[in-house]
């Protein structure tokens, strides 16, 4: 199927075809013959070549995902969701390639995307970091979930710190005065930032940070457990803000093995919102949202501005993260226990 066969049966010209699939403003092609062509088109399930438009314009209408892990985690798939359906509301292609943060997979891939002639990259993280990234990406590139060391490109990443500070102010506004934090034992951006939101909310209700309240856990439900329990037991918590929402459900396990129920004795909550763990929690876990898709669609959008000549500022967008009120927080107990 050809222009040539749409054009005959809307009765035109190839030439008003091409104008009016090709969009192109100021045509002077009445919106009664526009509308005739594009009938035509899909009667025919004609569908313009491409790959020449692409030649014609320097572009090749493909754009090219390159992840750690997130390709391959259902945690984050909707970044990737979020992408797709920007790509296809603007007629691109999406390539993407899941190295498992191997630096010689992160090389090849780039070397492909290249000889595949990208129009551009989103780099993306498994979580919130910063990152190095591979040589030969070029000029069109943002970062989703991380940032680089010095401002090089566009980046869009969550609002940890203020996540934080929403957690621990919903704990606040119930009344809890002792708040524990579980935080995740590596240096990573998150930690710091949400440990910084945690000690936001209490300086601004005028609760004196203590030290002893804040423990740092390992991966694992036990190592999570063991740290709820201590900082009931040794700290006199009321309440716990959790780094993420399987430190969370670690504390739920520590804290039933020793007696306590949540949130009648101490109030939880986590952070991520992640599918399948906070909302099947008993009780359903009260958690701060990752904005997975709303960062997708952001980058990718960043990404066809730049591809189109637009802003070339390195900017950093902090996403707001939604606090998920569900049923993990309560008041602290009237005796004080």
């Amino acid at each position: 199927m050809t222009i040539r066969d749409v054009a005959q049966r809307a009765g035109v010209s190839s030439a008003t075809v091409s104008l009016v699939l090709n969009n192109v403003a100021d045509s002077r092609v009445s919106a009664a013959t526009a509308e005739r062509v594009r009938a035509a088109a899909s009667e025919l399930a004609y569908a313009p070549n491409l790959v020449a438009r692409g030649l014609r314009r320097r572009r090749t209408n493909t754009i090219a995902v390159l992840s750690d892990e997130i390709a391959t985690t259902p945690f984050a798939s909707r970044m990737i969701g979020a992408i797709q359906d920007v790509a296809m509301r603007n007629g691109l292609l999406v390539f993407m390639v899941n190295t498992a943060g191997d630096p010689e997979t992160e090389r090849s891939a780039v070397v492909a995307f290249n000889q595949q002639q990208v129009d551009g990259f989103v780099y993306a993280c498994l979580y919130h970091r910063v990152v190095d990234l591979p040589p030969g990406l070029g000029s069109n590139v943002v970062v989703l979930d991380g940032r680089t060391r010095r401002p090089r490109f566009p980046a869009v990443v969550p609002d940890d710190r203020g996540g934080a500070r929403a957690a621990v102010t919903e704990l606040l506004a119930h009344g809890h005065r002792r708040i524990g934090f579980v935080n995740d034992y590596s240096a990573t951006v998150a930690a710091d930032l949400r440990l910084k939101g945690y000690r936001d909310a209490l300086r601004e209700h005028g609760v004196r940070f203590d030290k002893r309240a804040v423990r740092n856990a390992e991966p694992g439900l036990e190592p999570s457990a063991e740290a709820a329990v201590r900082l009931h037991e040794d700290a006199g918590v009321t309440a716990l803000f959790c780094f993420n929402d399987r430190v969370a459900i670690g504390a739920y396990h520590g804290l039933r093995r020793h007696g306590l129920a949540v949130p009648r004795d101490v109030s939880v909550v986590g952070f991520d919102d992640q599918e399948f763990v906070a909302d099947y929690a008993d009780p359903p876990l009260t958690t701060v949202a990752l904005p997975h898709y709303a960062m997708g669609q952001w980058a990718a959008e960043e990404l066809i501005e730049r591809i189109n000549g637009g802003t070339d500022q390195p900017r950093v967008c902090e996403m707001p993260c939604e606090l998920v009120r569900r049923g993990s927080v309560g008041p602290p107990r009237a005796d004080g226990t």
